[in-house]
């Protein structure tokens, strides 16, 4: 589920198809019963944004033009929107800063929070691998740091190191516990972390949010949320398909729930059609940094 800051509208699908050009002329001498050539299709209309370095394989080209033209017209501000995850990592020259919120009452260990830790930048890793060596993509790999966690209480947090720094107690509107919004980048997008315990080197990019009995997910540029019974029972796995779905949205890609790209019906950000990063998906990927990459001029 994408759930961005603003929240981007669900618009109705809209699939670009070529029209059909039907010519029922007779031959020379032919009499009304002679039958005429089927009816040829015409190719798929030429992208709207052409560009000599984009060659994805014939048979995602034009499903990869629809998606990013049905982004175009549902997204308010696609190219202008300033808090993808492309922009934490672009900012942070090439890592990423989690906090943790652990809204459970679930014991946590030093070792879980240090396995969670590595889940994390292994699933996050497994986006940029789609993007190494693409187009002027800058990293191979993007370091994660967990910075912090937050919980209601100091008590369900069974460690006594100081590897992370911790938010007890400061809950949100529904009663969740948060890391300090002073740290937070989707409260700072200019870069300002002059209230922020640390400074900038202790702010976070985006939230890990872990639920006991949350279904599904959520994600955006805020960070990703899911159950916390099914991160820690999905630790160990390749890959972690609800924490790579809801990745795919902070780093801007859109759901299919009521429409599917010609050609493809199988891929991550379709929830429920695949369990890992297809190659359509690391196409729809590479789609996104082409046209952001001017941002950072690069």
């Amino acid at each position: 589920m994408l759930t961005a800051h603003p929240r981007r509208p669900r618009g109705a699908p809209t699939l670009c198809a070529a029209l059909l050009a039907l010519a029922t002329a007779l031959l020379p001498g032919a009499t009304a019963a002679t039958a005429t050539p089927a009816p040829q299709a015409a190719p798929p209309a030429a992208a709207d944004h052409p560009d000599e370095n984009w060659n994805p394989p014939a048979e995602y080209a034009t499903g990869l033009d629809e998606v990013w033209r049905h982004m175009e017209e549902t997204y308010p501000d696609l190219l202008g929107f300033p808090n993808y995850g492309w922009d934490h990592i672009m900012a942070n020259g090439g890592t990423l800063q989690y906090c943790v919120r652990w809204e459970s009452t679930t014991p946590v260990t030093a070792e879980l929070r240090d396995q969670i830790h590595a889940t994390l930048d292994q699933q996050v890793n497994r986006w940029i691998e789609a993007l190494d060596g693409f187009d002027g993509f800058p990293y191979a790999r993007v370091p994660v740091t967990v910075v912090g966690w937050a919980a209601a209480d100091r008590s369900t947090l069974r460690w006594d190191d100081d590897a992370v720094d911790l938010h007890i107690g400061d809950l949100d509107a529904a009663g969740a516990p948060r890391c300090a919004p002073e740290c937070d980048r989707f409260h700072h997008q200019d870069g300002d972390y002059s209230q922020c315990p640390g400074g900038e080197a202790r702010h976070f990019d985006q939230s890990l949010w872990l639920t006991d009995g949350f279904g599904g997910g959520a994600g955006g540029d805020w960070g990703q949320r899911m159950g916390s019974e099914y991160l820690i029972d999905a630790l160990g796995q390749e890959d972690i398909t609800i924490l790579l779905h809801e990745i795919g949205h902070t780093l801007g890609l859109d759901d299919f729930y009521d429409w599917t790209p010609t050609g493809v019906d199988s891929f991550l950000m379709r929830a429920g059609s695949a369990q890992r990063i297809t190659d359509f998906d690391a196409w729809m990927a590479r789609d996104f940094w082409r046209h952001l990459k001017p941002r950072y001029q690069l």
